[in-house]
Formats: structure tokens, sequence, C-alpha cells
């Protein structure tokens, strides 16, 4: 890169915040895989932090749609006990360890290969249901990919332990971005494949007591000891990838094979959006340059399929000049003021992979949460990916239906304030701002223990710039609400207010401001009762 634009990238990396040590890094960090790696496509951007970062535009598709479904759903929703059975069901004395055994066998012989064997996604019909997300609010389906169980549910050229090959028989991801298109929705696919070299290191233990006292877990086994089983053919040790030593280091084999069932995954199935569950990038242990290759192959394929680039990365722990490269995401969280680059929250109305308990005890997030939680998301320049996790069979249950029709009821009246919005000059007001309930994952918690009031408002704005939004996040118990960000003296707003709707239609509202605020009246019946959105202008 020239001096200019090296000098460009420096100023701009410093004003972040950035150290003249991490600039360094990262304008030093540039590789190509080993060299019997396919080459990535050609265009402007190169597998540096340098060139992505200085060229990288989050497409406005992404900036507008706002609202995102992802379906979690992979062989670990076939028993249906919620998130990382394929990890538990290898630690003795666990309850998943416990109810494999009765349900699948022992993991000696009956490890996690059988789950994949005994999953058949027997209602999988995409596009009915991608018709139902669209209906409801949904502007973005993402579908997983490979979790950290390691099957990949595409038609994978480079893992033999695939859904076309093995389980449902189907490819998946092909069948959900076939609905996603004719839908009108654009795609997404997520990838946690990357972590099965540690994750599924528990396959290479062996019971501690009891009758099978030091018999190998199966992620010992090997494709010889399948001779005449249903698996003959296949090598358990392409699922668990454990022909390694516990804590070693991801050799190259294995860094290269993620990197080509990544590839072909992009190549093949051409989705806008991919999704990594991992920091900064996958496989880091194994060497940056596979990530950052990429990334640079994603984009410029973008170009040459679009003619701009259309394509989103999404990662995780991303620091300032990273998030010019990439769109940040915080897991189960979200932001705690408005980020200047675009960003998503991705969380889910119950746990990751479908847990039938929680479906007994109508546990999951209700409609007014989710609503709640979109409003202060987009108010701070963020997307909302909700996972809705899917029973064995690929449907979600009717408590599920129910949190989604409810979305998408909210939505068809107050969408106007949510998508094609952007941030306005603050994000809101009210009790709420003051209180920040960290996560784990670097922001705050997507859902607060503390209960939103009327006095809690969310600011979004037209593209234009010409109407705000303000959302009011509880219904008042009276027929007032004060806006006390649009008081007459305020410098967010120090012209007229000239009008103030509902956005359900109900026409122009009375209002007065003063020094205390925008003081509007209500109409004595309401649309909704979740949250309610002002039309200001």
């Amino acid at each position: 890169m020239n001096t200019r634009l090296k000098l460009k990238f420096a100023m701009s990396f410093l004003a972040i915040g950035g150290t003249i040590s991490d600039f360094v890094s990262l304008a030093t960090e540039s590789a190509t895989p080993a060299s019997n790696l396919p080459p990535i496509a050609t265009g402007p951007f190169k597998p540096n932090w340098e060139s992505l970062s200085l060229q990288y535009q989050a497409p406005d598709w992404f900036r507008d749609a706002k609202f995102g479904i992802w379906a979690h759903w992979g062989p670990q929703c076939e028993p249906e006990h919620g998130d990382w059975f394929a990890r538990s069901m290898y630690l003795q004395g666990s309850g998943d360890y416990k109810s494999h055994i009765v349900e699948y066998g022992h993991p000696s012989t009956n490890g996690f290969k059988e789950v994949i064997h005994e999953w058949k996604a027997a209602k999988f019909d995409p596009d009915k249901l991608l018709a139902f997300y669209k209906k409801n609010g949904a502007k973005y389906f993402m579908a997983l990919a490979n979790h950290h169980d390691n099957l990949d549910l595409f038609n994978s050229k480079y893992q033999p332990w695939n859904s076309v090959a093995v389980g449902p028989q189907k490819d998946l991801i092909g069948g959900w971005a076939k609905a996603a298109r004719k839908n009108g929705l654009r795609f997404a696919v997520s990838v946690h494949a990357g972590r099965a070299w540690s994750w599924y290191e528990v396959a290479q233990g062996a019971d501690t007591n009891g009758p099978l006292v030091g018999v190998p877990y199966d992620g010992k086994l090997t494709k010889a000891d399948g001779k005449g089983l249903w698996w003959d053919g296949l090598d358990p040790q392409n699922l668990y990838a454990q022909n390694h030593p516990k804590g070693a280091k991801m050799d190259q084999a294995y860094c290269e094979k993620f990197y080509l069932r990544t590839k072909q995954l992009w190549d093949d199935y051409q989705p806008d959006m991919i999704y990594f569950d991992d920091g900064v990038m996958p496989i880091r242990q194994g060497g940056e340059e596979y990530g950052l290759n990429l990334f640079a192959h994603f984009y410029n394929s973008s170009i040459q399929l679009h003619g701009h680039n259309e394509a989103v990365v999404n990662a995780k722990g991303l620091n300032p000049m990273q998030r010019k490269a990439l769109l940040y995401d915080i897991e189960r969280g979200k932001a705690a003021e408005i980020l200047p680059e675009p960003w998503q929250t991705d969380t889910c109305i119950g746990s990751w992979h479908y847990d039938q308990r929680i479906f007994q005890h109508h546990g999951y997030k209700s409609a007014a949460s989710v609503v709640r939680m979109l409003a202060d998301i987009v108010s701070k320049n963020g997307n909302l990916m909700l996972n809705v996790p899917l029973q064995r069979d690929g449907t979600p249950d009717t408590d599920e239906i129910e949190v989604v029709k409810g979305i998408g009821a909210w939505l068809t009246v107050n969408g106007d304030a949510i998508y094609a919005t952007r941030p306005w000059k603050i994000y809101g007001e009210g009790p709420s701002t003051g209180i920040a309930e960290t996560n784990r994952f670097g922001g705050v918690k997507d859902v607060g223990t503390k209960s939103f009031t009327a006095e809690d408002i969310r600011f979004t704005q037209s593209k234009d710039g010409k109407t705000l939004y303000a959302i009011v996040l509880e219904i008042p118990a009276d027929d007032k609400v004060t806006v006390k960000s649009l008081a007459s003296n305020s410098a967010n707003w120090p012209t007229a207010v000239s009008s103030v709707k509902l956005l359900d239609g109900s026409g122009k509202l009375k209002f007065t401001r003063d020094e205390k605020g925008l003081q509007v009246t209500l109409p004595v019946k309401l649309t909704s009762d979740i949250a309610l959105a002002l039309a200001i202008q």
C-alpha cells in the first residue's frame, strides 16, 4: 500500500485509541497460507488488517435490516437437552452423560456419532419456516453451518462427516439458502467448528469408575474400528479431530481443512453474511493468515458477484481498528452507548440448541422483552440476530411461534422506527440509561434484571434526518408521555416541533413543549401493550 494510505491508516488507528505497538502489529499481519491451498479471489482487499480496515464499509442492506432470525439447529438438537450436548455427554456423572446412556448407549461405543445417526430432520421445510419469519419482520436469516460438534450441514467436499452423507442425508444449507432467496431474505451462515480441536478432547477420556472404568470413549476410534457397522468407511477422527494429545497446538492439517471447508461454504452457497463464533477470527492458534485470507476472499468474491462488496463478517472481541474491517458482534449482550461502526447482538430466546425443558416450563424470552431489546440495540447503531431454537425435526414449538408472532405484530405497526433508521444524537433517556449490567462477552446484558418504565425512551431517526422516532419502552399508566430530551431549551433539537404522530396510524397527537420536555397526549386506546413509537417532525 502506498505511503499516503499507510499514513491515513496510522492516523485513523491512533485517533480511535490504538497504540503504536498495536498499529505496527496490525499493519504487518499479512500472510498467505501454505501454497497447496487454493488462491483467494482477486480484488482490492488484501489479507492484512491494513487493507481490510481502510476499505471495508458495512453494506446498506445490513444497516437497514436491523432484525434477523437464526436457526442454531444441528445434531445437538436431536436429544433436545440444550446446548453443548456433544461435549457434556462425555463428562461422567453429568445429566447429559446419564441421559445419553439411556437414550443412545455408552460413549465408549455409542458416542456423539450415534446421535448424528439418529438425527433425521424429519420435518425440515425451510420455505414454510422462512415465509413465516419474513411475515413476522425478519429481514435476514442465518443458518448454522457447523457447530463445535464438527458436522458440516452442507455437501462438504472436505469433511466426510456432513449432513448429506450421514444423519438427515440432506443438504441443509442448500435448502436454507434457496428458501431465504425465495422469500426475499438476506442469507447468512454461522461457523463454529474451529473449536472442535480442543472442545472434543473429552471424547478421548474414559469412565473413572463403574463397570467400564478405563475403557476409552469413542473419540479414540479409527476407521478400522467401523468394519460392518453403520459408519463403515468413515473415520471417527475426521469428526472428533482427536488424533492428537490433549492440549496440543492445532496442526497445519486441521487448520487447512477448516480453511477449505469454510471457503467452500462461501463459494458454493454465496451467503451475504458469515458469523464466526470466535474471538476476532477462527483458528488463531494455527495462524492468523487463515482468517485474514478468508476475509479478503469473502469481500473480493462479493465484489465479483455484485459489482460492489455486500459481504458481512461477524466476529467477537474486536478492537476499534478491527471493527473497521469486520462487524463487531456481542454475544447475549448489547453496546452500552452508540458505537461509531454498525454492530450486531446475537442472542437467543432460550438455549442455543433446543431444550424441551424450557418449553415445558414456558421459559422463553417474551415478545415484549425482545421488542424492547431490539429498540435499545437499534438506537445504538446495532442489529439483532435472534436465535429461535428448533426441535429435532426442524420445527419451532408452539410457544416459540407465539413469541415470533408477537414480535411481528409489533413490527408491522412500528417498523418505520426500526428498519432503515440511523442513530440520533443520543440513544435514549430514562432510568435505564444509568444502568449497565455487564455480561462476559464485552457488552451489557441483552435483557437486564431491571424493568423498563414509561420514562425509558429510545431514539432513532430516518436516514434523511427529517423524522425522529421516540420509542417509549413501557406503556404509560395515563395518557401522557414526556420526552425530556426534546425540551424547549434542548441543544439536541433547537428548532420547532411541527407534528407528533403514533405509528399506528391514529393521526396527529396534541403536544406542548417547555423546559421540562415535549409533553404528548396519547389516544385513550392504544394498539400495542408492549411499547409505542412516536414519529416527531
